[in-house]
């Protein structure tokens, strides 16, 4: 496409260019400047700051925001980064629930829908998934022309060979091959895909508990249970993006129920014992035949039912070998509770702490997610707008 292309470095084009970039990508970090300011923060004279906002305000990337005085009484006029140049979409989808939003490249949701997954089979997920975006985009009075990045977020590991998803037993038909192709014939072409607890590691990062943090994992536990792992602001992935599966950890337990030191150890995944379900059963076991959900055991404990606070102490003392399996590995500083159980940590984090400290001396910091429901989602707008500020930029400058 004619205009496209970079010029090259060096040339006048080329460097047009790179100043063109420094001065947008100040205001995006900054925030609203006057042209002396540019010039001071970036170095650039100030006739270069002028021909790069005039290009960015003609490119629709940059605009005037209004005014500020000088000491002199005169005024200046503010320029800020555009944030309507582009738009992402993120979509989180998870076993009981289907959330969407689209975001402008300023970080503010301009429409979000959330409805209750109640697909069956992979086609119908699919379909309902493209029918939500598709409402959403219509609600922010968008077209889909407008979206510049998509990024979705799912139990499991993307399969780029079979293009589907390993590792999402929750999600019926989602290891089907070509489903990946099937999502993009939905919401659109170059879709991002990424594990949900990835996604809510990111949001934390950026936007949550673990803002700072060099080396943390978020554990997400809901229907299933997943964690999320970054190192220096990037996700940590492993050889097949299946770093963080920790659902898969052996687990070995006395029965709920406590029959005794002598009562053999029931093996199995540790999703099956510590995700939501889990609790409810575990509730059950010990005689609260009334819980239906992990939600209710967790609202009787905080009014001081008594069997619902064993369950809750025998969550804990799962989730804490949880963090001790994570903490031998990879030694982070923080952990952060996320998912539906994340919401309980008021409940958790102090019986988890003591377990901890009985039996590892790799004791982490753990705290309660601060997005709760919204994690996947504002991982997911992140990770797309990283994407979309360099495709706009080189999408709107070329076609200037």
């Amino acid at each position: 496409m004619v205009g496209a292309e970079n010029p090259p470095v060096g040339t006048p084009a080329g460097m047009r260019k790179i100043n063109q970039r420094a001065v947008l990508d100040l205001l995006r970090r900054s925030g609203p400047a006057t042209r002396p300011q540019v010039a001071k923060d970036t170095g650039l004279s100030k006739p270069t700051v002028s021909q790069a906002l005039l290009a960015l305000e003609a490119a629709g990337l940059a605009r005037a925001t209004g005014h500020t005085s000088t000491g002199t009484g005169r005024s200046a006029v503010l320029y800020e980064a555009d944030p309507t140049a582009g738009y992402v979409l993120g979509v989180d989808i998870g076993r009981e629930h289907l959330r969407v939003a689209v975001s402008d490249l300023g970080h503010t949701v301009v429409a979000r829908r959330d409805e209750r997954n109640t697909s069956r089979s992979g086609t119908a997920l699919v379909n309902a998934v493209g029918a939500l975006a598709a409402a959403t985009v219509r609600e922010a009075g968008l077209s889909q022309a407008d979206i510049v990045v998509r990024v979705l977020g799912s139990p499991g590991v993307a399969d780029p060979d079979k293009r589907c998803f390993r590792h999402a037993p929750n999600l019926p038909g989602w290891g089907k091959a070509g489903l990946l192709d099937e999502l993009e014939a939905v919401l659109g072409p170059d879709l991002m895909v990424e594990n949900d607890a990835n996604l809510t590691a990111v949001g934390e990062w950026e936007r949550g508990a673990a803002r700072g943090a060099s080396v943390f994992g978020c554990i997400t536990i809901g229907t299933g249970v997943g964690m999320g792992v970054m190192v220096d602001g990037q996700v940590f992935r492993g050889a097949t993006g299946a770093a963080g599966e920790i659902g898969y950890l052996p687990y070995g337990q006395s029965d709920a129920a406590g029959e005794g030191e002598d009562s053999p150890p029931v093996r199995g995944h540790l999703e099956e014992a510590t995700a939501a379900q889990s609790v409810v059963r575990g509730a059950r076991e010990l005689g609260l035949g009334t819980a239906k959900s992990a939600r209710e055991v967790f609202r009787l404990a905080r009014d001081g039912d008594e069997l619902a606070l064993r369950a809750v102490e025998a969550e804990a003392d799962r989730l804490a070998y949880t963090v001790a399996s994570v903490a031998a590995v990879i030694d982070p500083e923080l952990i952060v509770l996320g998912g539906g159980i994340g919401t309980a940590a008021d409940l958790l984090l102090d019986p988890i702490d003591r377990a901890l400290r009985s039996f590892t001396p790799l004791v982490p910091s753990v705290v309660q997610g601060e997005l709760g429901d919204d994690g996947v989602l504002t991982g997911a707008i992140s990770v797309g707008l990283r994407a979309a500020e360099g495709l706009v930029f080189e999408r709107k400058v070329g076609a200037a």
